[in-house]
């Protein structure tokens, strides 16, 4: 058993606190253009052609990247796995667009994007509640100015009724369909992100584009098709395997934290670009969010824990738990961790899944 006591300085400039930053600002730019072209595509056509765009390039990407430097990231899918990738799939893939799209038609895509900060706190508490991730005060505290702030931005004075309250609702539920996406997939996070990104893409994508066109909705234009498809595959498909990096590095509850400056990038687009008004709600609930964000992001969580002996093969770089005898930048191959104790700030990443 080795026993050490560290401290890690690279710890704040992780790689999956920049996946996760670079997958919030792509994310939260999809949202504004979604609602752009909610005026000539149906919402469950677009979220079709959103993900099954980006499932094909990410299987692309797979294939050539296999081709060229004859590795992947990490394991490859097991038969175990593929239950938790399937629900993933359907809550992130087909729920959550619908949803999401749903509630753009009838609410300002400003409004819709601080809403959004609703999955990181979603996601938060099932990581806690159900996963078994740890969450402090600082943490608890981020949750409840963010939550509020949705409050403030959802709030159309008197009962929530008519079309705005019910579009805030269902982009509600969107963010709760992610919430379980976003637990779900940190399940398999170990594996091939790009792998993990063309199989979530290709399947809900089929689902939800196949679903519009049995209902009736018409297939758009060639342009409006390429369109829709650069914007899923930077939006949806590179944003969602930066972020099942981040889940790798961070675990769902810190990742979904960090995720949360998406929104500010939507709702400034949307008032920038697609000119909708700066309103006194926008501006409370955006502060009220960015004060849930910072304690968030300045979260500093560190204690002596122990590693259990394991062999397991994932993405890495060389760093304190990754000391064996070979040089190199981000590889994956089968590797050794000895049982070790030791102390120093962390994430509940693949190496500290611990209880508290």
């Amino acid at each position: 058993m080795r026993r050490a006591r560290h401290k890690m300085t690279s710890w704040p400039e992780r790689s999956g606190i920049a996946s996760a930053l670079a997958s919030a600002v792509l994310f939260g730019t999809a949202t504004p253009a979604a609602k752009a072209f909610l005026g000539v595509i149906s919402p469950l056509v677009l979220a079709g052609l959103f993900y099954l765009g980006s499932g094909f390039v990410l299987s692309l990407w797979a294939v050539a990247r296999r081709v060229v430097t004859k590795q992947h990231e990490g394991p490859r899918l097991q038969g175990a796995d593929l239950g938790w990738l399937g629900l993933a799939a359907f809550c992130g893939g087909v729920a959550g667009p619908v949803l999401l799209f749903s509630g753009l038609a009838a609410t300002p895509a400003s409004t819709s994007s601080l809403l959004l900060n609703l999955e990181g706190v979603l996601t938060a508490l099932l990581a806690c509640l159900v996963f078994g991730e740890h969450l402090d005060r600082r943490l608890l505290a981020g949750m409840a100015a963010i939550l509020a702030g949705c409050v403030v931005l959802g709030w159309r004075g008197g009962p929530v009724a008519g079309a705005a309250g019910i579009g805030a609702l269902a982009v509600a539920g969107a963010c709760l369909a992610w919430a379980i996406d976003n637990n779900v997939t940190r399940k398999i996070s170990g594996g091939d992100a790009v792998l993990v990104g063309a199989v979530k893409g290709a399947a809900a994508g089929s689902v939800t584009l196949g679903l519009g066109l049995a209902s009736g909705a018409a297939f758009p234009g060639p342009g409006v098709v390429a369109a829709a498809v650069l914007v899923g595959v930077l939006g949806y498909g590179l944003s969602l395997v930066l972020f099942v990096r981040a889940l790798r590095d961070l675990g769902a509850a810190r990742a979904a934290a960090y995720f949360s400056v998406a929104p500010f990038t939507g709702a400034l687009l949307s008032v920038s670009v697609l000119g909708e008004p700066v309103t006194g709600a926008l501006l409370a609930g955006g502060c009220l969010v960015g004060l849930g964000v910072w304690l968030h992001l300045t979260e500093d969580h560190g204690h002596e824990h122990e590693h259990p002996e394991a062999v397991h093969v994932h993405w890495h770089r060389h760093d304190p738990h990754h000391g064996h005898g070979h040089g190199g930048e981000d590889h994956a191959h089968p590797h050794h961790h000895p049982l070790t104790v030791h102390s120093h700030p962390h994430y509940p990443d693949l190496h500290h899944r611990h209880g508290h």
